[in-house]
């Protein structure tokens, strides 16, 4: 079932909530009932991330033949008796928040998605430049040019989720928010913008590490030091 659960993403952090050790604990029975037991840095973590890893977290568990029942809850959260009855009704954000929240949370998946997206070009494009390919040299790859790796399969993977190209001939350097080709005069800046969001995503998931250390004293289920490449 970790496995499963490796699908599931902080959609701020780009990160398996297994990964970052956010499964407190995840328990099968023999006739395939399925309880998870969901755990975040603090009280007041955002509800509709929350709401979106238990929604997430219970999608992917219920997909699975071999699973009978599901019983996803987050625990120690200001909002978690709403965020659990939200999901296991599946009746979306919305209606989990009545008088709270106007919009389902779409929107904001596809834009944590497009941050990940440039994040991950910002990944597989440092190593290049590093190398001695210019910036302008970058606009004229396409993702079948750069070496094989761990980071280009997930750089592909966040573009396949908006829409985007990521065949072999797809350019390399491509707005996240249209898939149109970054012209050579933009890759300076383009590039700029792609390195500070991943930093951005590399000190937030430091603190977060920290925090929920500092929250919780053992390890979650499946969790690592380092997330994926």
């Amino acid at each position: 079932m970790l496995s499963a659960l490796d699908l599931v993403r902080d959609p701020e952090l780009d990160e398996p909530i297994t990964t970052l050790g956010f499964v407190s604990s995840c328990h099968v029975s023999a006739a395939g009932d399925v309880v998870v037991r969901l755990r975040l840095p603090t009280y007041f973590c955002a509800p509709n991330f929350a709401f979106l890893m238990v929604a997430d977290a219970y999608d992917v568990l219920a997909a699975l033949p071999e699973v009978r029942s599901v019983d996803v809850t987050l625990e120690d959260h200001f909002a978690a008796d709403q965020i659990n009855a939200g999901v296991a009704a599946r009746a979306g954000f919305v209606a989990a928040f009545d008088g709270e929240a106007a919009d389902e949370l779409d929107d904001l998946r596809r834009t944590f998605v497009s941050k990940a997206m440039l994040a991950g070009t910002d990944q597989v494009c440092r190593p290049l430049v590093a190398s001695g390919t210019d910036p302008v040299e970058l606009t004229r790859l396409t993702l079948g040019d750069v070496p094989p790796s761990a980071d280009l399969d997930r750089l592909r993977r966040r573009r396949a989720e908006l829409g985007l190209r990521s065949d072999d001939g797809a350019p390399l350097l491509v707005d996240p928010g249209t898939g149109a080709p970054i012209a050579a005069a933009g890759a300076p800046k383009y590039l700029g913008l792609a390195r500070l969001t991943q930093t951005g995503i590399e000190a937030n998931t430091g603190i977060c590490r920290g925090m929920l250390r500092h929250r919780y004293a053992g390890a979650g289920a499946g969790e690592s030091e380092e997330g994926p490449g």
